[in-house]
């Protein structure tokens, strides 16, 4: 999944590394004759690149960025108290995450944009990708919430 480039910064051992909006880290080494990335060894370099896409495969494989905080979850919903909006397809915004947790019964999860289609359950949560449509569907009594996770403010 394409994702831009919002920021850069190093690693632990001084590597360059991509921060994308999805909050992933992405190496940008310039390392010929592997890799060939000049512009990343200059600052003007990496200016230009901000807003540029990287394939980000751990948005693929839905996975959740480590560093992420909860900041705010919805009420319980049931089969009664579900929002209609939340049946059609919907999105987060740039750069929030979030979770589905059961607490009761089953839910199916839609990612129709990633042919993703998955059944829910107290065991099994779902991983809500920033900006990505999506949607639930009832497949019976059901007690559920969203957490939505952002990146800690960026210093």
């Amino acid at each position: 999944m394409k994702r831009p480039i919002i920021r850069f910064g190093h690693d632990d051992i001084g590597d360059w590394v991509a921060t994308l909006n999805c909050g992933h880290l992405q190496h940008v080494r310039h390392s010929p004759p592997f890799i060939n990335r000049p512009w990343v060894i200059t600052e003007s370099g990496r200016k230009n690149k901000i807003g540029e896409t990287l394939n980000c495969v751990r948005c693929d494989k839905f996975e959740f960025p480590g560093n992420f905080i909860p900041y705010k979850k919805t009420p319980v919903f049931t089969e009664e108290s579900l929002p209609s909006g939340l049946k059609n397809d919907h999105s987060t915004k740039a750069g929030v995450w979030g979770k589905i947790i059961l607490i009761e019964g089953t839910l199916q999860y839609r990612v129709n944009s990633l042919e993703t289609d998955i059944v829910l359950s107290p065991n099994k949560l779902g991983i809500i990708l920033p900006e990505i449509l999506h949607s639930v569907a009832l497949l019976g009594p059901v007690k559920f919430y969203v957490e939505f996770y952002k990146e800690p403010d960026f210093a």
